[in-house]
């Protein structure tokens, strides 16, 4: 038995919203626990899902732009997110459900803009964590923990362990959460104490010149072009930011405390950014950690070897990779309910337990990330399709929120973005550029995620489009913002 009644309606759109028992056991079967988190929880979760970021991978961008070029990259990458998280403040006022992205974009865009939204931000979040999963087995072995080396059972036992906090429950899990990542975030302070004692501003432009790139200098050692290539390790100091509206359902006071996590965690995020890539850089040398899986603990150490500093930052630095698996894990597990509960994935995956949890959202994701980890052990590659995903769905977010703006001018708007339409275009064409950069950067990635793309394209064109459930919570809104347009024309 499905509960859409398609009609009178065409292909692709969902049903209007139906009363009765059979809606409401649905709905009641996939409910989430709510006024579990206020904006302080919030703002932990929106820097958790990024802080990793600052321990390794951007330094890569280094190799691809050198220190001018990566810093050109991160202030424009910057730019792009902070546009892109006032829009989404605005965005996800009107519209405070589990969906985020997919539902601001349902709104604006119709099933198809919904559809391809929320896909590109699962790809994202289920490739994320597989990712940093390796990135742990690196640290757990080159610490020493345990006598373990990197392998298949320090992933099981990632997701096994994380995965069960989040099962037990959304208040207990975002806990968790915020007091890993405030280690994290005052280790990285620490850390620029100590790596600025060592700075150095000649060390910033060490990397060998390019002679033969358009407009190369000692500050763009690869040129004009180093500066658009080193666009996705630019992002690696913010991925991830916009999914706090993710856990709109589970928030206290959604309209109030969005806006303002977002807005905080992008600040904090901000200032992170710069004093990771100017301490690090400047204490050892853009050549020296330009390639170094703990760039962090490489500025520490100089020619000396490890110190205690280093010894803590590289703790440290585990415990940053657990607060954005563990985030990451949270955010796919709330995108892929929102998608199942409407009916554009199938319907199963939203069920919740007792507790409240996606429990199913949660394990199979996991399973999913599990295999990818242990089965591709390339953690680069996995981490630049979850890129490719993630600009995609940054370009349609954006895109959304203009549309909103000139069509429905008088949506009520408890928070409005500064700088309107031309604030979130901004974002929009920074994060086609940074989709561009992608295939500069690693052209299979972006073909895998283009495949991956492609089959979820034809699962909802041959299938699911004709399935939706018109009472899910972003249906519901879009269909009656339908009505009441058609109703303004007659």
């Amino acid at each position: 038995m499905t509960l859409e009644d398609t009609s009178g309606t065409s292909p692709g759109e969902a049903a209007p919203p139906r009363a009765g028992a059979e809606a409401d056991d649905y709905l009641k079967r996939r409910a989430l626990r709510r006024g579990s988190a206020g904006w302080l929880l919030l703002t932990g979760l929106g820097v958790g899902y990024v802080v990793s970021g600052d321990y390794s991978g951007w330094n890569i961008g280094l190799a691809e732009g050198g220190f001018g070029g990566l810093a050109v990259a991160t202030l424009l990458m910057g730019v792009m997110y902070a546009c892109l998280v006032f829009a989404l403040a605005e965005l996800s006022a009107i519209l405070p459900a589990a969906g985020g992205g997919y539902g601001f974009a349902r709104r604006a865009l119709g099933t198809w803009g919904g559809f391809l939204t929320g896909t590109a931000i699962l790809i994202e979040y289920v490739l994320a964590p597989a990712a940093i999963s390796l990135f742990i087995g690196d640290y757990v072995e080159s610490l020493g923990l345990f006598g373990l080396e990197s392998g298949w059972p320090v992933y099981l036992a990632c997701f096994a362990v994380f995965i069960g906090i989040h099962l037990w429950g959304v208040g207990e899990a975002l806990r968790f959460s915020l007091v890993v990542t405030a280690v994290a975030v005052a280790a990285l302070l620490v850390f620029a104490v100590g790596a600025f004692t060592e700075f150095r501003v000649d060390r910033l432009d060490d990397i060998p010149v390019d002679a033969g790139a358009f407009g190369a200098s000692s500050w763009l050692p690869y040129g004009l072009l180093g500066i658009w290539a080193a666009f996705p390790f630019g992002m690696w100091f913010f991925l991830g930011v916009e999914g706090v509206p993710l856990a709109a359902e589970e928030a206290k006071d959604p309209v109030r405390s969005m806006p303002r996590a977002l807005a905080l965690s992008m600040g904090v995020l901000a200032v992170l950014a710069v004093v990771t890539l100017l301490a690090a850089t400047g204490a050892r040398g853009a050549a020296a950690v330009q390639d170094a899986g703990n760039p962090l603990v490489v500025a520490l150490e100089g020619d000396g070897g490890p110190t205690t500093l280093s010894r803590f930052v590289n703790y440290a630095g585990l415990a940053g990779l657990v607060a954005s698996f563990f985030s990451l894990i949270y955010a796919g597990s709330r995108q892929l309910f929102a998608l199942s509960r409407a009916g554009y994935l199938p319907r199963f995956l939203s069920l919740t337990s007792r507790r409240k949890a996606p429990y199913l959202g949660l394990l199979i994701p996991g399973a999913i990330g599990f295999a990818l980890a242990a089965g591709s052990g390339n953690g680069a590659r996995m981490l630049n399709v979850a890129v490719f995903g993630a600009t995609i769905s940054y370009a349609l977010m954006a895109l959304s929120h203009i549309v909103l703006r000139r069509r429905e001018p008088g949506l009520e708007r408890p928070y409005r973005t500064p700088g309107g339409v031309l604030t979130s275009s901004v974002a929009l064409v920074l994060a086609l550029a940074a989709l561009v950069a992608t295939f500069l950067v690693d052209v299979v990635a972006a073909g895998l995620a283009l495949a991956v793309y492609a089959v979820a394209v034809a699962y909802f064109a041959l299938y699911s489009r004709h399935r939706l459930v018109a009472s899910a919570p972003e249906e519901e809104f879009a269909a009656l913002a339908a009505a009441e347009a058609e109703l303004g024309r007659g």
